[in-house]
């Protein structure tokens, strides 16, 4: 047996992006709880109760990240990568919850229409988006390399959306005077939220079953190893991800002429990385074809 590992690829370090985004963002929740006192605006006060969620959902992508950097122990070996998977599926039945709230509450003001928001209303919430969107951008880069991220950055874009439907929706009442334009606003947001939102719900839920991450096609794999020189067959081919942005591969080759050396095993690992972006690979070099593996054919398991 022959196996080849590479540990070089690590996810990046977005540790000063959720410091920022937590900082932000507890100091956003104590000024409109202080405004929403001061002002009566029970609005205020309940929105600064949904923004105590995104606190929440950003100190869980945090701790999903510090925790898939932990390194291998004898009982978890391949440390606690996995972690970011949970924590990017945490962040979307978060964000379901906050939809379900939003869309839920815009129901109830059809039947009982609330008193139009005041300027105070508006402007507390023009300083959310302008802070929901500085901490989105923060995750912006990461998102569509780590789907933990992602979900720290859909969680602020939601929220800056729900802030911009607040300010457009004030606006226009106050020049109307027609009331029903802010469950209606509040609806869109809520129906354009939960398409992103069951994205990341789609993909982490995979990601936990061991699906192949998307953008990798297992037949295209399987071809380039089998094209490999000296390869005859490929076999008990598996490809999983060990977190949100790692990949793992592991697979049999029957080489018939004989053990293909080391720097069989580096080229192969450099193609697969190069084209595939998979680090972490496991092969197993099979010499004689006549003698069936018992993990042959790929069904089993």
């Amino acid at each position: 047996m022959a196996q080849n590992h590479s540990h070089g690829h690590q996810p990046a370090d977005f540790g000063r992006a959720f410091a920022i985004g937590i900082a932000l963002n507890v100091t956003f929740v104590a000024t409109e709880a202080v405004f929403g006192i001061l002002s009566g605006s029970m609005a205020l006060l309940a929105d600064a109760g949904h923004n105590l969620s995104d606190v929440l959902g950003l100190v869980i992508a945090w701790g999903g990240a510090i925790l898939s950097r932990r390194p291998p122990s004898p009982r978890y070996t391949y440390g606690l990568r996995g972690s970011s998977i949970l924590a990017a599926m945490l962040n979307a039945l978060l964000l379901l919850v906050a939809i379900g709230a939003i869309a839920w509450e815009a129901i109830r003001r059809f039947s009982e229409p609330q008193p139009v928001a005041g300027w105070t209303v508006i402007i507390v919430a023009g300083i959310g988006i302008i802070i929901n969107t500085a901490t989105a951008l923060l995750f912006a880069r990461g998102r569509k390399g780590d789907l933990n991220i992602r979900g720290a950055f859909l969680h602020m874009a939601a929220d800056a959306a729900v802030s911009a439907g607040v300010v457009l929706a004030g606006l226009l009442i106050l020049l109307t005077g027609v009331t029903w334009i802010d469950p209606v606003v509040s609806l869109m947001i809520a129906a354009i939220v939960f398409l992103g939102t069951w994205g990341l719900l789609k993909a982490s839920v995979q990601m936990s079953l061991g699906a192949v991450p998307s953008g990798i096609d297992v037949e295209e794999v399987r071809a380039e190893l089998a094209g490999m020189p000296g390869v005859s067959r490929v076999h008990d081919l598996h490809v999983w991800p060990i977190s949100t942005s790692e990949t793992a591969l592991t697979a049999h080759l029957v080489t018939p002429a004989g053990h293909p050396g080391d720097a069989f095993l580096v080229e192969l690992q450099d193609r697969v990385a190069r084209r595939f972006h998979i680090h972490h690979c496991t092969i197993q070099i099979e010499i004689m074809d006549f003698e069936a593996c018992r993990l042959d054919p790929d069904t089993a398991v």
